[in-house]
């Protein structure tokens, strides 16, 4: 497993449901708003602000790369071990 087209992927993956989120918050009505969640997971994001969208949207990407940062490492560890145990 290979660290950058997986840390492209999760990122890719987080941002674009960031995305869907945002646009979410744009049709429905307030009641079914997923912001609040985005809010408490991205330092410095607001809902419906130029600033608090780009910085929500790089957090996310940031995001997915941390998670591949320690996924990667961590499969290839037990990966490793379940092939010299065969």
């Amino acid at each position: 497993m290979k660290i950058k087209p997986v840390g492209h992927a999760l990122s890719l993956l987080i941002a674009i449901s960031f995305l869907i989120c945002i646009g979410w918050g744009l049709v429905m009505p307030e009641s079914l708003h997923m912001h609040g969640a985005w809010e408490n997971w991205l330092p410095g994001f607001e809902f419906l602000t130029p600033q608090g969208f780009i910085i929500g949207l790089s957090e996310s990407y940031l995001y997915g790369w941390y998670i591949a940062l320690v996924f990667v490492p961590l499969y290839r560890f037990f990966n490793r071990s379940a092939v010299s145990n065969s």
